[in-house]
């Protein structure tokens, strides 16, 4: 896809790979939608943004674990944007590496939220406007607990199983229509997303989110006779 005069929307855009990818995209004269819950972090990733050339930049304050914010976004994106070109799905939180009967209730439910059910929400309220376009791109970054089971990780690996899935069903869906889908399914991210949980992983030695991002725009990039249907990243 072209990428001059598209619109974008990215979730999880305050940090990590989200913001990694605004960045680069803001370079390329993207017009981008950015969702995340942290304001003050957004503004910051907006302002970065609109140095780096930005044509047009908003924020929108959404918390993924509510389907009314979702839709409040959404709307609000197409009123701001009248068309929207591509969504790229990278929200999400991790968790705490814990034997299941450890993990509490309000955990398995925040990160379903977040990592699933958030994600199916954004792609279901904009896929009718992705089908206007001529040619539009849906990227679920999910994780490699998405391809391998991980020791301690059941309820995040069970989402990002569910984010694999819901990606292939969408690629069945969705063929010969002018929207494109791919999983990005990535090792370990030098990110936050660990310490957020209350994890200290050995982060230095993993993927760092501006390379990723670099990946990330490189398939959404690619000529209409070229796709990505999914990309394994490991560090």
């Amino acid at each position: 896809m072209k990428l001059n005069n598209k619109t974008i929307v990215i979730t999880g855009a305050s940090d990590g790979i989200g913001k990694q990818v605004a960045l680069k995209l803001a370079e390329g004269k993207v017009s981008l939608a950015l969702l995340a819950r942290n304001e003050q972090a957004l503004k910051a990733v907006q302002a970065e943004c609109q140095e780096r050339g930005c044509p047009k930049v908003e924020i929108y304050l959404c918390d993924l674990r509510e389907t009314t914010q979702i839709s409040q976004a959404v709307n609000q994106i197409m009123a701001d944007f009248k068309q929207v070109d591509g969504l790229l799905n990278i929200a999400g939180i991790w968790q705490k590496l814990s034997p299941i009967e450890d993990i509490s209730a309000e955990v398995v439910a925040d990160v379903i939220r977040t990592n699933l059910t958030g994600l199916i929400d954004c792609t279901r309220l904009l896929l009718p406007h992705l089908k206007k376009q001529a040619e539009a791109v849906i990227i679920n970054v999910s994780s490699k607990s998405g391809v391998v089971a991980q020791a301690g990780q059941a309820v995040y690996t069970a989402t990002k199983y569910g984010v694999r899935g819901f990606t292939e069903v969408l690629k069945i869906d969705l063929k010969g229509t002018n929207v494109r889908v791919a999983g990005v399914y990535q090792g370990g991210t030098n990110t936050q997303l660990f310490a957020k949980a209350g994890d200290q992983p050995p982060i230095e030695k993993y993927t760092q989110p501006e390379d990723l991002a670099d990946v990330i725009v490189y398939m959404i990039s690619r000529p209409e006779k070229i796709w990505l249907y999914d990309v394994r990243v490991e560090y």
